[in-house]
């Protein structure tokens, strides 16, 4: 018979629910970083194509 530690069975079991909510809250909630990125990356390459288009009026 193996002596178990309920302390860290308990914290172990809490740590695990606590991750499995977040992961939920990400996915429904959140973007990751990389999405992020690029998102930004395309607006930046838009705003730059759209200026280089832009006519100076003289």
């Amino acid at each position: 018979m193996s002596v178990v530690n309920l302390g860290k069975h308990r914290k172990t079991k809490a740590r695990a629910e606590r991750k499995a909510r977040a992961d939920e809250n990400a996915i429904k909630h959140g973007r990751t970083k990389a999405q992020k990125l690029l998102d930004t990356a395309r607006d930046e390459k838009a705003r730059r194509h759209l200026d280089q288009q832009r006519f100076e009026d003289e």
